[in-house]
């Protein structure tokens, strides 16, 4: 009998929301700063990020009803590594050293190169994962749409992050390396940053098409859900074909949002100081976005049927 991994992945939420409230502690106790921002804000990002992927992929392999046991390998796989990942990032924490891009010793050098090695086998189970809910009926089109291309869009997400991993020109004119990578276009890492998020405020930040492109995978599903919660009071949301269309108009507005930021910070421009291009291009997604629900919305027949976004039965188990 195979064991479902939604249990361990649920286990590992809850070890990952006993590391945040760790990584909290060390925000108040511990004064020290790594490159512009405290030393514990990335811990306590990577544990509510790694909480929510594991929350995430917990319920979405109960709905998972192919090849079982390959799924539950896969979890276990990307549990065990993520695992090894944040324990490095807590050791250099310890440490007083940067996890990221630092090759500076033997050491440091070995310990980047496990987690970048690390993250590889991650993306290639969450990609065959992804692969999997597209063999799996979902009944629902939104449920359907936002789930399998949410995957999509979060995998591609986890990519972006590979942008992070290319030399600076600063860098590559440099005949000694203790930094390989940066998150920051156009100014060095460390400096002026934005609170909680700690991204740059003075050039281009790679972390954010990273976060943004990740998190595809909660966003959409949320935004299925208030569309069944809204049906229940507006009957034009209620045909299942109209909350489908408009899903899929909400999942090629996140694609584009993506696109955009990624564009935005290769520019070297910080996420709170958009020019005049950023803006315009964003008011056309909007209004483009916006004009395609409205037509959807006033196209489609007044239904009669309460939606059931999700699979009530397969959000039970």
């Amino acid at each position: 009998m195979t064991t479902s991994p939604r249990r361990p992945m649920m286990i590992s939420a809850g070890v990952m929301a006993v590391m945040a409230v760790v990584s909290l502690g060390g925000l108040v106790f511990d004064d020290r700063i790594l490159l512009g921002a405290p030393i514990w804000l990335k811990p306590l990002k990577f544990a509510l990020s790694i909480g929510i992927y594991f929350l995430t992929w917990g319920w979405l392999s109960s709905l998972l009803t192919v090849r079982q046991r390959l799924v539950a390998r896969i979890s276990a796989v990307v549990i065990g590594l993520l695992g090894v990942e944040y324990a490095i990032l807590i050791t250099q924490v310890i440490r007083g050293r940067a996890s990221h891009f630092n090759v500076s010793t033997t050491f440091d050098r070995l310990l980047y190169l496990i987690m970048g090695g690390s993250i590889a086998v991650i993306w290639t189970g969450t990609l065959v994962l992804t692969v999997l809910l597209f063999r799996t009926p979902i009944a629902d089109t939104a449920s359907r749409l936002a789930i399998r291309w949410g995957a999509v869009i979060s995998l591609i997400g986890i990519g972006l992050g590979g942008l992070m991993l290319i030399p600076t020109p600063q860098q590559r004119a440099s005949a000694v390396h203790q930094v390989v990578g940066a998150h920051s276009v156009g100014v060095p890492d460390g400096g002026p940053v934005m609170a909680v998020t700690g991204w740059s405020t003075t050039g281009g930040d790679l972390r954010i098409p990273h976060f943004v492109g990740m998190h595809a995978l909660q966003v959409l599903p949320l935004l299925v859900m208030l569309l069944g919660f809204l049906a229940r009071r507006f009957p034009r949301l209620r045909p299942d074909r109209t909350r489908g269309r408009l899903t899929a108009i909400a999942t090629a507005a996140y694609a584009g949002l993506v696109a955009l930021v990624t564009w935005q910070a290769e520019r070297g421009q910080p996420f709170i100081h958009p020019d005049g291009l950023t803006l315009s291009a964003f008011g056309l997604l909007v209004a483009t976005t916006l004009g395609a629900g409205t037509l959807v919305i006033a196209r489609g027949p007044a239904g009669t049927t309460v939606p059931e976004p999700v699979r009530r039965t397969e959000m039970a188990r």
